[in-house]
């Protein structure tokens, strides 16, 4: 089964420089420690990537179409196509005071950093250090060097769910993935996150990542819960809008503004509506509805009530 570009496989890979052997890069824990590139941040195993994406070094990801699964290749990536060719306009000079001043005693082979005046921080390794004058080189360390991949295409994933969960893992390879939802439509694709453990900046970068990724293999509409912009929302904004939906949520009890004597004069209003006339007490020949002139029982005990307390201060004013 050969390789095309958008097919989403897992490889293993190592990365050497062809001259030297030295190994820069692999997706093998026991090579990394080997060559003494182990880093304990780093992330071993087989890596999922979709190619042609740009996952990889583009001279490899160019030279991966067409390759087999399950087949082992060497490539050989030049430099334009690597780490780029050695431009010695970043061979820089500086005074080794500018390096005192900030308690560094440059030495070569010595790793710096420089801020530009524009705020921008370039890397370097010293060249040389003589008659006061540092030479710094802010080239890659591997540029105009070939490079020599040893690659295995372990699998193709043709399953749409495992294609998304195989660029989740490459671009959140700490995340949970028992803890995402995916929905795959035709055309459209829609991921929930729900670990509330996730870095909420590691989770912006990542789906800002993801959406390219999953566009280039083909969905139109790519949809995160929580998206960017619910992310990128203050915390206190976010306390605010859901203090104000709580709010409008709240339902009034019955009459909660009233005063007494306007619920009084509600119920009465209520009760009273159910009167009707009696049958027969319309004009004769005409087709009235039946009514009642009853009244109930609770609209006639409240009147009696009224009619004592009436009959009742009556009497004290006149006594």
């Amino acid at each position: 089964m050969k390789i095309k570009r958008g097919d989403v496989v897992r490889l293993h890979y190592t990365g050497k420089i062809k001259e030297t052997g030295e190994i820069f890069d692999t997706t093998f824990e026991e090579t990394a420690r080997e060559a003494g590139i182990y880093s304990e941040k780093g992330i071993y195993g087989p890596v999922p990537i979709a190619v042609g994406a740009g996952h990889v070094i583009k001279g490899l990801d160019e030279q991966l179409e067409g390759l087999e699964v399950g087949k082992k290749y060497e490539i050989l990536v030049p430099p334009e196509k690597g780490f780029g060719k050695r431009d010695p306009k970043l061979i820089k000079t500086f005074t080794l005071g500018q390096f005192r001043r900030q308690g560094l005693y440059p030495f070569p082979g010595m790793d710096v950093e420089v801020t530009t005046e524009g705020g921008k921080k370039l890397k370097g390794r010293v060249l040389s250090v003589s008659s006061g004058r540092v030479r710094v080189d802010f080239n890659h360390p591997f540029a105009g060097k070939t490079l020599l991949y040893e690659v295995e295409i372990l699998e193709k994933i043709d399953d749409p769910i495992e294609r998304v969960k195989g660029l989740i893992e490459l671009r959140l390879p700490r995340i949970d993935l028992d803890k995402v939802t995916i929905e795959v439509g035709e055309k459209d694709v829609k991921v929930v996150f729900k670990d509330p453990e996730i870095d909420r900046n590691t989770l912006i970068l990542g789906e800002i990542l993801l959406e390219s990724d999953l566009k280039f293999i083909g969905y139109e509409e790519v949809e995160f819960k929580p998206g960017v912009e619910e992310l990128l929302r203050p915390p206190e904004a976010e306390m605010e809008q859901e203090e104000g939906a709580a709010e409008t949520e709240e339902v009034k009890e019955p009459g909660e503004e009233e005063t007494a004597g306007e619920q009084e004069s509600k119920r009465e209003n209520v009760e009273g509506s159910t009167e009707t006339e009696e049958p027969g007490e319309g004009e004769e020949g005409e087709d009235r509805p039946v009514k009642s002139t009853k009244k109930s029982k609770t609209v006639r005990k409240r009147a009696a009530s009224r009619k004592r307390e009436a009959t009742r201060k009556k009497k004290e004013d006149a006594g």
